[in-house]
């Protein structure tokens, strides 16, 4: 969300390396550090002052709450458990859902807009652009902008370290375009978008979120959506974020294995890593799209696309484990990335989730 990862937020604000708790088939790629007395911070709320001034004044046996849930607790035991000194905060942003990262994205890109150039100068906005309110503009070292237009009376435009938009492009606050990150000639970013690190965009955007090393290079919406990594989007791929009878959306959960109320009228598109869609597929609003799903059959696939489905319709034959191993490593090598054992381990969990 915002311009940081959830890790790099925390580890900005308290200038510290996080380690981390986490489900068993990802404690190899992220394992835990554990000192004799620990603060265990949950992530999903986003930080405020208040949060962040309470988290550092935390003493041993000390756990704050929001509404019964714990937000962090400093202990040394091995686990976070509520300790009997408790500390109540209210007024904080919960990320319960997928659908609550695109819906609080704008706040984020404005919470790491300030933590990332307070005390800071941007480098100079080209003339050839049109702008304004170039004091929520910021170019880091690298980045290019040319004969765009930039508008950040609504929210900061933030872009990152060598990312470019290029010409004609015409872009609204807030705005996240993360390091080695590209627009596209032409493009239409509305707010409360994220370009992640190495991302290409083109065509238009809406309160979206791609996340590192994904691309939607060319024409066609994209609109309150959330993209994981290594994802591509074929030329005019769309998505609809509004049904047409204007009703709310309901949205698969994987943890309840059926379709929830999102409390939405507006819910585009969720879609796992390592997921591609061929040309012109167009998704329903409210759809989730699995890890490593190829969607390419004609017509609109189903709200819910399996893991590892080749094709993308509800009847689709499974994508072999292995083939999805060698499309994932072709991809990753063009970036000079390697497909570890250890990632490899991961998405054969869940490729047995889905087919056990």
């Amino acid at each position: 969300m915002g311009i940081l990862s959830f890790t790099e937020r925390w580890e900005k604000i308290l200038n510290e390396k996080v380690s981390f708790k986490t489900q068993n088939y990802l404690e190899e790629k992220f394992p835990i550090q554990l000192q004799t007395e620990n603060i265990f911070i949950n992530p999903s709320y986003l930080p405020t002052e208040e949060l962040i001034n309470t988290i550092k004044n935390l003493q041993l046996n000390q756990t704050i709450l929001h509404q019964d849930k714990i937000v962090a607790v400093k202990t040394d035991h091995n686990n976070p458990t509520i300790t009997e000194q408790v500390i109540h905060i209210e007024n904080l942003i919960h990320i319960q859902n997928s659908w609550d990262l695109f819906t609080y994205n704008f706040q984020a890109i404005e919470f790491d807009f300030e933590l990332l150039t307070k005390d800071r100068v941007s480098q100079p906005i080209s003339e050839t652009n049109r702008v304004l309110h170039p004091e929520r503009i910021f170019l880091e070292e690298g980045a290019k902008v040319e004969f765009s237009i930039l508008n950040a009376s609504e929210g900061p435009i933030y872009i990152g370290k060598d990312a470019e938009i290029m010409e004609g492009s015409m872009v609204r606050g807030g705005l996240a375009l993360c390091e080695h990150a590209k627009i596209n000639m032409g493009a239409k970013i509305y707010s409360g978008c994220t370009v992640g690190p190495y991302c290409k965009v083109g065509g238009e955007l809406n309160n979206a979120i791609l996340m590192a090393y994904s691309n939607k290079g060319h024409d066609g919406f994209l609109g309150n959506a959330v993209i994981g990594e290594w994802c591509n989007l074929g030329a005019d791929t769309n998505n609809s974020n509004l049904k047409n009878n204007y009703a709310e959306v309901k949205l698969w959960s994987y943890k309840d294995r059926r379709f929830v109320k999102t409390g939405l009228q507006f819910c585009g598109l969720i879609m796992g890593d390592y997921a591609k869609s061929a040309i012109n597929t167009q998704f329903n609003t409210g759809t989730v799209v699995g890890i490593c799903a190829n969607i390419f059959q004609s017509g609109f696939p189903p709200n819910l696309i399996k893991h590892y489905s080749w094709g993308g319709n509800s009847d689709a034959p499974v994508f072999n484990l292995d083939r999805a191993y060698e499309a994932a490593e072709k991809m990753m090598e063009r970036r000079k990335i390697a497909l570890t054992s250890v990632d490899k381990k991961i998405l054969e969990h869940i490729f047995n989730l889905n087919n056990n």
